[in-house]
């Protein structure tokens, strides 16, 4: 297919075009605006960058494409994307589902390959956390192959909120997930998450508005625990209805949680922790 020119910066012509232009005008105070705003805020990306965007198969990766390569069409730093598909063991309706959407879009897939959904099914403890740790190392090892020196992520602004309170709740900490962070064990690589200040309802309008549909989590124990009414086991879940029900009488609230997580006071937290340990904040005599 013929690759053009936008100054150094290359795209390829076979981009769906109808999409393209709908995130400009239609969707550009839902998605375009806070994506670019996220990019240039957290400096997602420099000159030269040789990005992997990682396709999962679902809708906020799809959308990550999608932006990214707009983006990579108007701006005058040159940078580089590759389209990296990890498949950690899909069954072959997943991976078509995904080969068609690609099409759909526009976007040219390279595929790597993992042996992940088949071990974390022997696990009888945290499956989900192990797995989404060996994905991110596979992500990382396969980008490196291909020469690139960031992965981006699909994770968007619920996502983020959601990672707050959860870890709040249930795990009796303050984390949050970061906008771009570098790897430990995978030097020189970065991973960033442009779609950072997106929420997820724009997301799915923008697909819907262009009669798409994608795959969900398509492991086989998740499947299993969608069969077993899944709503009411995943954690994710419970406090996105959490939230949900909450929005209806304070339309601000997840805005006042994500900005809990950029505006902490830590002179009125009882400690806090960094490198150098744990540090209490009541104890004045240490000061």
């Amino acid at each position: 297919m013929p690759v053009f020119s936008f100054g150094r910066v290359c795209y390829n012509k076979a981009m769906n075009e109808e999409m393209l232009r709908s995130l400009i005008t239609t969707y550009r105070k839902d998605v375009w605006s806070p994506f670019t705003k996220a990019v240039r805020d957290y400096q997602l990306i420099k000159e030269n960058d040789r990005i992997a965007v990682c396709i999962s198969g679902g809708k906020d990766s799809f959308m990550l494409a999608l932006v990214l390569e707009e983006l990579r069409r108007h701006v005058e730093v040159p940078f580089e994307l590759v389209y990296l598909c990890l498949d950690p063991g899909y069954d072959e309706e997943t991976r078509e589902m995904i080969r068609q959407n690609a099409e759909k879009i526009g976007i040219d897939l390279q595929y790597s390959s993992a042996v992940i959904f088949r071990y974390v099914e022997t696990l009888d403890t945290k499956p989900c956390y192990i797995c989404a740790r060996m994905r991110r190392g596979a992500l990382y090892t396969a980008a490196k192959e291909l020469g690139c020196n960031k992965i981006a992520l699909g994770h968007h602004y619920d996502d983020v909120v959601e990672t707050i309170l959860m870890s709040v709740l249930y795990s009796g900490q303050m984390r949050t997930m970061l906008p771009k962070l570098k790897a430990e064990n995978f030097e020189g690589m970065e991973l960033i998450r442009p779609l950072y200040l997106t929420e997820e309802r724009g997301i799915r309008n923008f697909w819907k508005h262009h009669g798409m549909e994608f795959i969900q989590c398509a492991c086989s124990l998740t499947k299993k625990r969608f069969d077993e009414d899944y709503e009411h086991v995943s954690k994710r879940a419970e406090v996105k209805r959490l939230i949900r029900d909450l929005e209806k009488t304070n339309p601000f609230l997840k805005s006042n949680i994500f900005r809990s997580a950029e505006k902490v006071n830590v002179e009125t937290v009882l400690s806090y922790r960094d490198k150098d340990g744990v540090h209490e904040s009541w104890d004045t005599d240490k000061k």
